[in-house]
């Protein structure tokens, strides 16, 4: 036959039992190895609940001082709902800005009320990036770097297709910019810009990625839009390839964007304009950045100071080189050596010729070497990218 034993909850039972019978508090608790005070609870708790009051309670405590209040929460909720993508940091700091500095709890404990309300959604973790070097300055202030791009097309409503161009200035992460588009196309891509640069006047450098219509695989990678910008005095930024991290402020502004604008898309190009100009509003003069020491872009960015001209000023070149005129062809001819081939989106352009002490003559364009004609053969060596001068690694 097994043992008999007994739980704290029958010992609990067989104490008040005893108790009732007669037997005095003093010795039974004595004997059962507790206090007074221990005795007189269960005495107490059995009297008005029954056995009932003998399992055991609760130990959270009945008043919490910094809990949050309920009517806090539901205004942390209702922020977190008009702006699904904004995380604890940024909804406490614009619900103290429109509540007149009301204090707000901690970015982590509003962060524990969105994830009990299921409003986290929970990422998948990955490797991280380790930063190498890049040819590409650091932005020290507003139109220093602006960044542009066509983020990933998608299907509108009506079944066409819309591609977003967006420029972005990299040191205050001021939208400048958000077309939607029906193709990318090199001309539209230079009125969208001649636009905001008629706004916001020009930066010191354009920073792209290596594709159409910003870079080609032709000539030093031009096109009829950076031979403009480089016409305007802008200095051209190409990330490396297959490096989106190299631009990587601007890609995460576009999935912002993605999630925020085409989910779901707009019924045709015109709505969904709307919709990306709402979004640009929003992101420049209500979201808090924490890059920024959650200041809004609007609160950072300020226009440029060189303002577009009211038309495209000719490349000036040192006085000691020749000034030659491409045909339409792409073609330049020079005197006593020969023609040579350029490049077509330079056609209609004047470049600057100089001879090098090993009779090679050196051909640029806007401050930009393209590379070198003859001496011996009627050839042109197209030199390779290399980066600006003040470049730092980002």
């Amino acid at each position: 036959m097994p043992w008999k034993t007994k739980s704290p909850m029958d010992l609990r039972k067989e104490f008040c039992k005893r108790l009732a019978t007669g037997e005095r508090l003093t010795d039974l608790c004595r004997e059962y190895g507790i206090s007074r005070k221990t005795g007189s609870k269960f005495r107490r708790r059995f009297e008005e609940f029954g056995v009932t009051g003998l399992l055991d309670q609760s130990r959270a405590p009945k008043v919490i001082p910094h809990k949050t209040p309920p009517e806090v929460e539901a205004l942390i909720l209702a922020e977190r709902r008009r702006h699904p993508t904004w995380g604890p940091r940024k909804l406490k700091d614009s619900l103290e800005r429109r509540l007149e500095r009301r204090a707000f709890p901690s970015a982590t404990a509003i962060g524990g009320i969105l994830s009990r309300n299921g409003l986290v959604q929970r990422r998948r973790k990955r490797r991280r990036y380790e930063p190498t070097p890049t040819t590409l300055r650091r932005a020290t202030a507003p139109n220093d770097v602006w960044c542009i791009d066509y983020k990933g097309h998608f299907r509108l409503g009506d079944g066409t297709y819309c591609y977003p161009l967006t420029v972005t200035d990299q040191f205050s992460r001021y939208i400048l910019g958000c077309e939607g588009m029906g193709a990318i196309s090199d001309e539209e891509a230079r009125e969208a810009c001649q636009e905001i640069f008629r706004r916001y006047g020009l930066p010191n450098a354009m920073r792209s990625d290596n594709g159409i219509p910003f870079s080609s695989t032709g000539l030093r990678g031009l096109t009829k839009l950076s031979v403009m910008w480089l016409r305007l005095g802008i200095v051209l930024e190409r990330i490396r390839p297959a490096h989106p991290e190299d631009n990587g402020q601007h890609e995460r502004m576009h999935r912002t964007l993605k999630f925020e604008t085409t989910r779901p898309s707009r019924t045709n190009l015109l709505q969904q304009q709307e919709r990306f100009d709402e979004f640009v509003d929003e992101f420049n003069t209500a979201r808090p950045h924490e890059a920024l020491d959650m200041k809004r872009p609007v609160e950072v960015y300020t226009p440029s100071v060189r303002p577009l001209p009211a038309t495209l000023p000719e490349p000036s070149y040192y006085e000691f080189d020749d000034v030659l005129r491409v045909n339409r062809g792409g073609q330049v001819y020079i005197p006593g050596i020969g023609q040579f081939t350029l490049s077509p989106v330079l056609g209609g352009e004047h470049v600057g010729i100089r001879e090098e002490p090993d009779g090679r003559w050196l051909v640029s364009f806007c401050g930009l070497d393209l590379g070198y004609a003859g001496p011996n053969r009627k050839t042109f060596t197209s030199l390779s990218a290399s980066p600006p001068p003040e470049a730092l690694p980002t």
